[in-house]
């Protein structure tokens, strides 16, 4: 039997890493594919909000909407740090 006196805890965890990787892998090829400049087109959805830059191609668009925006910015800016090694 639970203490009623006691606040419980919830904890929604962020998506895993490697699932906004994919996310990123998924929607940068389906751009590529669809002959847009997918930095272009993702960091247009990054800045506005606006879901219309991501095609709708290979569900890219709906994967993307899944994941914050903060999250993709995070993703991305942890990569470029690590792969110019400034730690």
């Amino acid at each position: 039997m639970q203490d009623i006196n006691n606040t419980q805890y919830f904890n929604v965890g962020k998506e895993p890493e490697n699932q906004v990787k994919e996310v990123l892998k998924v929607v940068y090829e389906a751009l590529r594919e669809k002959g847009y400049n997918p930095v272009n087109q993702i960091v247009g959805y990054i800045m506005s909000g606006d879901p219309t830059y991501i095609t709708s191609y290979k569900n890219a668009r709906g994967l993307i909407m899944k994941v914050e925006r903060d999250e993709l910015v995070e993703e991305v800016l942890k990569d470029y740090i690590k792969n110019n090694q400034w730690k």
